[in-house]
């Protein structure tokens, strides 16, 4: 059993210090995770990697939803989960007007410009995602463990508890159905 799995058992047994144990040990890795997710965003994201870790680790502070943590597996997907609704929530409120949504652009000298931010294509993902939980929740798992926390395809499925042939079924699945929903 990992140190990470060990933390997460005494947090599950009420241990009130296990919690503060966590951090240090998984921090470095939710920095990388981070770091991945904002990097496939468009230049001009103001949120840094260790802002996106640690907004992500305050939700998921919340007792209650730490005690269901059984693996490290199933941490990283609760926090892949988090980092996807910060990032969700960051392009929804770029979208709202008192943001500038909906203002007209102004064109800069080219030394100047900022390429715009991807949250239209964030916002789609996220309804298609939520789509797909409706239709196949296992192929949304998935694709959420494979896109979002950023685990191999051999990791998410170990983190599902499924064979590696049952992750590629459902990874052909996910990819194809939210191909044919963003493609719309």
């Amino acid at each position: 059993m990992t140190e990470v799995t060990q933390i997460l058992n005494a947090i599950e047994q009420g241990d009130p210090h296990a919690a503060e144990e966590l951090l240090p040990l998984v921090y470095d890795e939710l920095r990388k995770l981070a770091a991945q997710k904002l990097a496939q965003e468009k230049p001009g994201q103001t949120l840094q990697p260790t802002a996106l870790v640690h907004e992500a680790y305050l939700r998921l502070g919340d007792v209650d939803k730490s005690r269901h943590w059984n693996s490290r597996g199933h941490f990283f997907a609760a926090a892949a989960e988090a980092m996807r609704r910060i990032l969700v929530d960051q392009a929804r409120r770029k979208q709202a007007d008192k943001h500038g949504a909906g203002r007209l652009p102004v064109d800069l000298p080219e030394d100047l410009a900022v390429p715009e931010a991807r949250s239209h294509d964030l916002l789609a993902l996220d309804e298609a995602l939520s789509r797909l939980e409706n239709h196949d929740p296992d192929a949304a798992r998935l694709v959420k463990l494979r896109y979002f926390a950023g685990l191999s395809h051999q990791d998410a499925a170990e983190a599902l508890g499924i064979s590696r042939g049952a992750a590629d079924r459902l990874w052909a699945l996910g990819r194809a159905w939210l191909f044919r929903q963003l493609s719309k």
